[in-house]
């Protein structure tokens, strides 16, 4: 089995075998690494078990962070959600953006997560895929079954351009992952194959242009809140391709035309925490608090 580099190339080969797109990438991934199929499976259901790990952990500990600028929020999210039934988040959206959350705060409370595709953007996979687990009744299988989905979107997106906030930006980070996201939440509601790859460039087209800003150099602030609204962004978008919306513009071209906002965008917004939020005057007093300069 060749590489297969593009979303054309991955929806043709899709198509023309009959597969779905999980079934296509466990195949390459056990080509590409030597391995069987059952052992690509197996390598993702540890992963799959290390995410709700992540989300249990994130939320029965409530400390802060080293920086003491994070920790608290998602217990905030979980007891709003908790002690009412009546809130326009309450259920499926809720849950998702208070585990987004928690694995994010457990990210910067040193703790173990699956980078997806990166530690910034932990949050935004996990969150939705156990989440939709748990409001359906979704299998173990299923949600395995998920995650190849939500790496091949990686995967194709990852050979076009850098998935990091210093080359391209957040768009790159939680922008790709909301992508990942909400191609996997609509392999769970058995859409389509091309529902699943409009539902990851519906989501990534359209955080188009996201800084990367980082408080004091941290992956903190914004980046933990960042994961809540992205994850919350994805099922947006598998929704909408769900219903039968497409974007106007072909997958591979909107990859290619993040890009290239990654490459304009000026380096001063790519992690180097020199504009945005990481400037303005109360970023600047947390910085020299936190390093003591």
């Amino acid at each position: 089995m060749e590489n297969i580099v593009s979303f054309s190339q991955l929806l043709e080969y899709s198509n023309q075998h009959d597969k779905r797109i999980y079934q296509v990438m466990q195949g390459l991934e056990a080509y590409m690494l030597e391995k069987n199929e059952d052992q690509v499976r197996n390598l993702t259901l540890r992963n799959l078990k290390t995410m709700k790990s992540s989300i249990e952990k994130g939320l029965s500990v409530s400390s802060l962070s080293p920086s003491g600028m994070s920790g608290l929020d998602a217990h905030k999210l979980l007891k709003r959600y908790e002690n009412s039934s009546n809130l326009p988040f309450n259920g499926l959206l809720g849950r998702i953006m208070t585990y987004s959350v928690a694995i994010s705060e457990e990210n910067q409370r040193m703790g173990k997560i699956v980078a997806c595709p990166t530690a910034g953007s932990c949050g935004i996979v996990p969150a939705v895929i156990v989440s939709y687990g748990q409001e359906y009744g979704f299998s173990e299988e299923q949600q395995v079954n998920a995650l190849i989905t939500a790496g091949a979107t990686g995967k194709i997106i990852a050979q076009q351009m850098h998935l990091a906030g210093a080359v391209a930006g957040c768009q790159a980070e939680c922008g790709v992952a909301s992508a990942m996201a909400a191609s996997a939440a609509v392999e769970l509601m058995r859409g389509t194959n091309d529902q699943i790859v409009h539902a990851a460039i519906l989501a990534l087209k359209n955080v188009m242009g996201l800084v990367c800003d980082p408080v004091a150099g941290l992956v903190e602030v914004p980046c933990i809140k960042r994961n809540g609204f992205m994850a919350v962004h994805a099922v947006s978008a598998s929704e909408m391709a769900l219903a039968g919306v497409q974007s106007v513009v072909p997958p591979d071209e909107v990859v290619q035309a993040v890009k290239q906002v990654g490459v304009l965008m000026s380096p001063m917004l790519k992690e180097s925490s020199e504009a945005g939020l990481a400037a303005t005057e109360s970023a600047k007093t947390i910085t020299r608090e936190f390093f003591k300069f």
